[in-house]
């Protein structure tokens, strides 16, 4: 796949998850990944589309006054959450390169008021519209992952750059717990299903480091989620095995709506309910029995900006 092609699919499959409406499969699958009931009683319901892999707010610390960029923001999620943690004196700006992800999160901002949020359209490996030492704090949800290997590390030296001396990272992402075979990494449905795109452990420490973050303030953990919660999860948020929650990409929809052009750019988060699959039958095929948890976790990636 060439990095085009990624991005291109990448864009497809999270037009189509923006237009999303099922509240119960995003509460089901946001509470498997750690965030509790009182979280989400304070962020817009309509902001979480399910497509969470970890709480990147739990190892965050935000602390109220602070400036915190979300990279691959999607409908605002975590931004939300973030903007209660921070209060009227503080501010947080979710960066994301989908125009429909952007145009979702705008409306709920607006919706409901939120004085002290804003939204960039930007890819996240080059951010020229954020400034150098902008940032306290750098959360991400299930994003990194997607962007193209050999592009991976320049989403690194970003962060470096707009955080300020002493800020920190604190993101979740899905890791390759040992290396994918080509049949896997070659799946489509399954990179944009936050998998065949993960890289290893290592990886990630090598990028932190050549961007700037000190080795010993690199702290990477595997936290225990079950991948499956995806595929096992059923729109109504009830979980079983072989659940209709769908296979990565291609889930049920609440509402019969058609799905959104492509626009520009990558996106944000991992899988959930859609209305529609671009991908083939193949690639589907082979996601068949796949125990999601053999090949790769979620993890939680933190590190501090000397």
């Amino acid at each position: 796949m060439s990095t085009q092609q990624i991005y291109d699919q990448v864009t497809e499959r999270y037009s189509v998850a923006s237009k999303g409406v099922a509240l119960e499969y995003g509460a089901s699958v946001a509470k498997a990944f750690g965030y509790s009931e009182d979280e989400l009683a304070d962020t817009p319901k309509e902001s979480n589309l399910g497509l969470s892999c970890g709480n990147p707010l739990a190892i965050a610390s935000i602390r109220e006054g602070e400036t915190v960029i979300d990279l691959g923001s999607g409908a605002g999620f975590d931004v939300f959450l973030a903007a209660t943690k921070v209060g009227p004196n503080g501010k947080v700006i979710g960066v994301d390169m989908n125009k429909d992800m952007l145009s979702r999160a705008n409306e709920i901002k607006t919706k409901h008021n939120k004085t002290n949020v804003s939204f960039v359209e930007s890819q996240i490996t080059d951010m020229p519209a954020i400034p150098s030492n902008t940032a306290d704090c750098i959360i991400s949800n299930c994003v990194i992952n997607l962007v193209p290997e050999n592009e991976k590390h320049l989403v690194f030296k970003e962060m470096h750059r707009v955080l300020k001396p002493g800020g920190r990272v604190a993101i979740s992402d899905i890791l390759a717990k040992k290396p994918l075979p080509e049949k896997l990494r070659a799946n489509m449905a399954l990179y944009v299903g936050c998998v065949s795109g993960a890289s290893l452990v290592s990886q990630y420490e090598e990028y932190l480091q050549e961007a700037g973050f000190p080795a010993e303030s690199v702290l990477i953990k595997h936290d225990g989620a079950d991948l499956n919660v995806y595929i096992e999860t059923n729109p109504d948020g009830t979980r079983t095995i072989g659940g209709k929650g769908g296979n990565l990409c291609c889930n049920p929809s609440i509402q019969s709506a058609p799905a959104a052009p492509a626009t520009n750019g990558s996106s944000s988060s991992c899988s959930g309910p859609n209305q529609e699959c671009a991908f083939d039958e193949k690639d589907l095929a082979d996601l068949e029995g796949q125990d999601l948890n053999d090949w790769a976790g979620s993890y939680k990636i933190y590190a501090v900006k000397s």
